[in-house]
C-alpha cells in the first residue's frame, strides 16, 4: 500500500496547489488512514485495502477557480474512465478516483456536471451528512476537509445495509465498528449520539439493524 498512500498524498498536494482542495471532501476508506493523528491516543489501526478514493463535493459548487482535474492529474498515470452510464472516474494502477455530489429530490441516474472541475459526479444519498458533519485535518502540510469520525462511521453503517455484496457490507461495518470503538476508548460517545439522535428514524433503523448481527454490545447499547 506504500505506493498507493503516496501517489494519495501527490494528488491531494496537486489539488491543493490549484487551490481547489477547500472546497472538496475526501470520504469513504481512505479516512481510516488519515484519521490516524485524531486517534494518536488510543489503539487504532489506520491501516486500508482499497484503491478508491472518493472526493465529494458539495453542491452548489463555490469555487470560481476553474481547473481541469483530468489534466492535472494526467502525468501522474491516471486514465480518464466513463460508467456505463456516463460517470467519469480516473483510473491509475494504484488508484481510483471517483467524484461524488449528494443526491437531492427524487434522485437521477444522470451524471451531476462539474464544468469548472473538468468532470461530472455520481449523485448519492446520504452525503449531504457528511458535509454537515465535517473537520478540517491537517495531514503532511496538507489541509483536508473529512467526515467528523463519528459521522463517517454512521454513514458507513447506512451504507452497509444497501449493499448488496456481502464482502462489500461486511467491509463497511468493520470500518464503522473500528472507528466507533476508538471513539468511545477517547471519551466521545456523547459526539456520536448526538449525531445519531439528529438523523432520521429510518436512518435510525438501518443503523441498528446493521449492528444486529454484531457482537458489539456497547455500541448497540449507545445507539439505541
Amino acid at each position: 500500500m506504500e505506493k498507493n498512500y503516496a501517489l494519495c498524498l501527490e494528488v491531494l498536494r496537486r489539488i491543493q496547489k490549484a487551490g481547489i482542495l477547500k472546497e472538496i471532501m475526501v470520504i469513504g476508506s481512505w479516512c481510516i488512514y488519515f484519521y490516524q493523528d485524531y486517534f494518536s491516543d488510543v489503539d487504532y489501526s489506520s491501516s486500508i485495502r482499497t484503491r478508491d478514493i472518493d472526493f465529494l463535493i458539495p453542491i452548489p459548487y463555490k469555487s470560481k477557480r476553474k481547473v481541469d482535474v483530468t489534466e492535472l492529474l494526467k502525468d501522474l498515470g491516471f486514465i480518464v474512465d466513463f460508467h456505463i452510464k456516463g460517470y467519469i472516474r480516473l483510473n491509475h494502477p494504484e488508484l481510483i478516483i471517483e467524484f461524488l455530489v449528494p443526491e437531492r429530490g427524487k434522485g437521477t441516474d444522470k451524471p451531476y456536471p462539474l464544468p469548472q472541475l473538468g468532470v461530472n459526479a455520481q449523485s448519492l444519498r446520504f452525503l449531504d451528512f457528511l458535509v454537515e458533519n465535517s473537520m478540517e485535518f491537517k495531514i503532511n502540510n496538507l489541509m483536508l476537509n473529512l467526515p467528523h469520525p463519528a459521522a463517517f462511521a454512521l454513514h458507513k453503517l447506512i451504507v452497509s445495509s444497501r449493499r448488496y455484496k456481502e464482502e462489500k457490507k461486511l467491509k463497511e461495518k468493520e470500518e464503522a465498528i473500528r472507528v466507533l470503538n476508538c471513539l468511545i476508548a477517547k471519551g466521545e460517545e456523547k459526539i456520536v449520539k448526538r449525531l445519531f439522535d439528529s438523523m432520521p428514524r429510518r436512518w435510525k433503523t438501518k443503523i441498528q439493524s446493521a449492528l444486529e448481527v454484531s457482537e458489539q454490545i456497547n455500541i448497540q447499547n449507545l445507539l439505541k
